[in-house]
C-alpha cells in the first residue's frame, strides 16, 4: 500500500517513500511518500498564504473546524486503533486510549480557543501614563512547525496541532517516519473540518529536510518532541524562533512509609512497563522506605512476571514488542553493562513475543524474543549505570531502599532530567516538602509517573526540556502579545 503525503490540502505522491514497518509481525505495512525540499518551501509558502484566511476566523468558527476535526477522530477510533496497533506495535488497550485521548485533546483546543488571553492595563500610575490605558491581545506568531515521536503517533501529533490550530497558526507536521500514517488519517480528517486550506500539513520526510523546515526563515515556532540529543541540536539550528522542547525523562517513583502500597503497586506496574516503558513519563525508578521495600519488591516483581504478554492486537496484552532492533539492543547492551557492574535483575524470563524470532541477550541472564524484551526489574543499580542515569525507554524499572524521605528526594533530583516524579504518601507535610524541593515539571501524588490529562500543563526542567504542552499552554507558544495604547 501506498500513501500519499498532505500538502496544505491535497495528497500528492511522490517517487521517494518511507516504508512503515508492523513491529510486531515484521511486515511492510506501507509505503509512505516523503517530501523533499521543494516540497517543504512549497508547504511552508502555502501556510504564510494560509495566516490572512485563519485570522479572519471567528472564535466560533475556529470551535466548530476544531470540533469537527474530534468528530472525525472518534467516527474513525477503531480504524485509527488498529493503525497504531499495526504501525507502533502498542497494545490494544494503549492504543484505543490514545485515540480517545486525541479525541479529547481537540474538544479542549475548541474551548480554549474562545478564551485567548486578553486583558485592559490602566497605564495612569505615573504621571506618563495619564489618561492612557492600554489593549493587550494575543495574535499568532505565525507559521508553526511541529516534530512528533514514534511513541504516541496521535496523539502527540494532536498536541502540536490543536493548539496551534486554535491560536490560528498555520502547522506543519514532520511525524516520526517509523509511525506516519496515523497522522495521515488525521489529514484526511482535517480536510473536511473547514479549515483554511495551506493551514495544515503532515510531511514524512528525511531528517536532511527537516532541518531545512527548521532553519527556515518564515517558520516562527517549532515545537519538538524527541530525544535530547537531536532537541538539543534543533534549538541551535532554529536561530531565533520560538522553540519548544520536550525530551523525555528519567521518571522516579517514591513509596513513602504511610503509603498503600496495593495502590503504589497496581498504579507503578502499569507507569513501568505500559507500551514495555516506551514513554517519556515511564516509571524508570522506584524509591521504597526500607520498612516496605522487602515486601514490595516480591510483590512487584511477581507482578510483572504475572503481565500478559503478546500480540498487541489481543485485548489481554499489556505488554509487546518494542519499536525496533535498535532499540532493543540499546536496552539490552544497558542491562549488560550494569549486571557487570552489580546489579542484579530479579526478572526477566522471556514470554510470548514475535513469532520465529528468538535470540539470546548474551551477560545478563535473561531472554528475548525478536524486539520483545520481558519486564525487567533491577535492583542494586546507582549512579554511573545507564539504566540509572539515562532515559532507557523501555521496560526496564530499577527498585532502592530508602531511609528516609529526604534521601529519596537527593535520588530524585541527582538525575540531569525532571520531567515528572510520583509519590505514594498520604501525609501532608511530605507532600508539601518533596513539591518545595523534587527538581520536575510536576509531582504526582498517589498515582504513575505516567498520569497525564491532555489539558494540564506537561513539561519539564533541566536536561526534558522547556515549555509546556496541555492545550491552553501550548497555545501561549503559538501566540505573541500586542498593545494598543491610548
Amino acid at each position: 500500500m501506498k500513501k500519499s503525503l498532505f500538502l496544505a490540502g491535497k495528497f500528492i505522491e511522490t517517487p521517494d517513500t518511507i516504508t512503515v514497518t508492523d513491529p510486531y509481525s515484521g511486515q511492510i505495512v506501507a509505503a509512505v511518500c516523503a517530501a523533499d525540499t521543494a516540497i517543504a518551501e512549497e508547504a511552508v509558502d502555502r501556510a504564510m498564504d494560509a495566516r490572512t484566511a485563519m485570522d479572519a476566523l471567528s472564535s466560533g468558527e475556529l470551535s466548530a473546524i476544531l470540533t469537527n476535526i474530534a468528530d472525525g477522530l472518534k467516527t474513525r477510533s477503531a480504524e485509527l486503533t488498529d493503525l497504531i496497533i499495526a504501525e507502533a506495535g502498542k497494545p490494544k488497550i494503549y492504543a484505543r486510549g490514545e485515540v480517545s485521548r486525541a479525541v479529547e485533546t481537540f474538544k479542549v483546543a475548541a474551548e480554549e480557543c474562545k478564551r485567548l488571553p486578553h486583558e485592559i492595563i490602566d497605564l495612569d500610575w505615573t504621571s506618563a501614563g495619564k489618561g492612557k490605558q492600554g489593549k493587550l491581545i494575543y495574535r499568532s506568531a505565525g507559521v508553526a512547525l511541529g516534530i512528533s515521536p514514534f511513541n504516541f503517533p496521535l496523539n502527540l501529533v494532536a498536541h502540536k496541532a490543536a493548539p496551534a490550530i486554535a491560536a490560528r497558526s498555520p502547522i506543519i507536521l514532520k511525524p516520526s517516519s517509523v509511525t506516519p500514517l496515523s497522522a495521515l488519517v488525521l489529514a484526511e480528517i482535517v480536510t473536511a473540518s473547514g479549515l483554511p486550506k495551506g493551514a495544515f500539513s503532515v510531511l514524512p520526510c528525511s531528517r536532511e529536510v527537516a532541518k531545512a523546515l527548521v532553519e527556515h526563515d518564515s517558520i516562527a515556532v517549532i515545537s519538538f518532541t524527541g530525544s535530547p540529543a537531536v532537541g538539543w541540536e534543533l534549538k541551535k539550528q532554529a536561530g531565533k524562533k520560538k522553540v519548544v522542547l520536550e525530551l523525555g525523562g528519567n521518571a522516579a517513583a517514591i513509596v513513602n512509609k504511610d503509603a498503600d502500597m496495593d495502590t503504589a503497586l497496581q498504579k507503578l506496574l502499569v507507569g513501568g512497563f505500559a507500551y514495555s516503558g516506551q514513554v517519556c513519563i515511564h516509571t524508570q525508578r522506584i524509591l521504597v522506605h526500607e520498612s516496605l521495600y522487602p515486601a514490595f519488591l516480591k510483590r512487584y516483581a511477581d507482578m510483572a512476571r504475572a503481565l500478559p504478554a503478546g500480540d498487541p492486537q489481543d485485548e489481554q496484552t499489556r505488554i509487546s514488542v518494542m519499536i525496533d532492533e535498535k532499540n532493543v539492543c540499546r536496552v539490552m547492551d544497558w542491562l549488560a553493562e550494569a549486571m557487570k557492574d552489580g546489579a542484579t535483575a530479579v526478572t526477566g524470563a522471556a514470554k510470548a513475543g514475535g513469532e520465529g524470532r528468538h535470540s539470546p541477550a548474551t551477560n545478563t541472564g535473561i531472554e528475548r524474543i525478536g524486539s520483545y524484551v520481558p519486564p525487567t526489574v533491577v535492583i542494586g543499580a546507582g549512579k554511573g549505570m545507564k539504566i540509572w542515569d539515562e532515559e532507557v525507554f523501555g521496560p526496564v524499572v530499577c527498585l532502592r531502599p530508602y531511609a528516609d524521605i529526604d534521601e529519596a528526594i537527593e535520588l530524585v533530583n541527582e538525575s540531569r532530567f525532571g520531567l515528572q516524579a510520583a509519590l505514594f504518601s498520604d501525609s501532608r507535610s511530605v507532600i508539601e516538602h518533596c513539591f518545595r524541593r523534587i527538581e520536575v515539571g510536576a509531582l504526582i501524588v498517589n498515582d504513575a509517573t505516567t498520569f497525564r490529562v491532555d489539558h494540564m500543563p506537561y513539561g519539564g526542567v533541566k536536561d526534558s526540556g522547556f515549555g509546556r504542552e496541555g492545550v491552553k499552554y501550548a497555545m501561549l507558544d503559538y501566540l505573541e502579545p500586542r498593545l494598543l495604547v491610548g
